[in-house]
């Protein structure tokens, strides 16, 4: 039976990201805020119930999220689901845990005001917000747009 394991996900950052090596690997512990809010029908009041999700960064991500990422920051997460096992050392039970290996990472939201206070989370990805991919390197910066872009005769409408 064939399976498919992946996972978007997008929230603030609970803390800063946690850097440790592993060996000679770095490795960021990250913990996301992922609020989702509507409107009760019946009394009209708003609700909103916050999921708080785990995520793993290895390497190259890890580098990214050290360096761009703080708490507050809003994060987009490309990845799969990860059960990580271990026997406590203290009760000598075995423990569990569901986290997100991260694939690639995203900033999410608007970027900061510089002349105001800083806005509220946006719904949306920042269209020009750089990403790390954890197996691909980075993509070269082509302004150009490709051929399109130079000519607008070319374009169908």
């Amino acid at each position: 039976m064939a399976s498919y394991n992946k996972v978007i996900i997008a929230g603030n950052l609970t803390r800063d990201p946690d850097i440790r090596t592993a060996g000679s690997a770095k490795v960021a512990d990250i913990r996301l805020a992922i609020s989702e809010a509507w409107r009760d029908k019946a009394s009209g009041q708003r609700r909103e119930v916050t999921c708080f999700v785990d995520v793993v960064a290895w390497e190259r991500l890890a580098e990214f999220c050290q360096q761009y990422f703080s708490k507050g920051k809003g994060m987009l997460v490309e990845g799969r689901l990860q059960m990580d096992e271990w026997t406590d050392k203290q009760t000598n039970e075995k423990r569990s845990k569901l986290r997100v290996r991260a694939d690639r990472i995203m900033f999410w939201g608007a970027p900061p005001r510089q002349d105001a206070a800083p806005a509220a989370p946006s719904r949306t990805a920042a269209p020009a917000a750089p990403s790390v991919r954890d197996d691909e390197p980075p993509a070269l910066d082509d302004d150009t747009g490709g051929d399109l872009a130079q000519d607008d005769e070319a374009l169908p409408f």
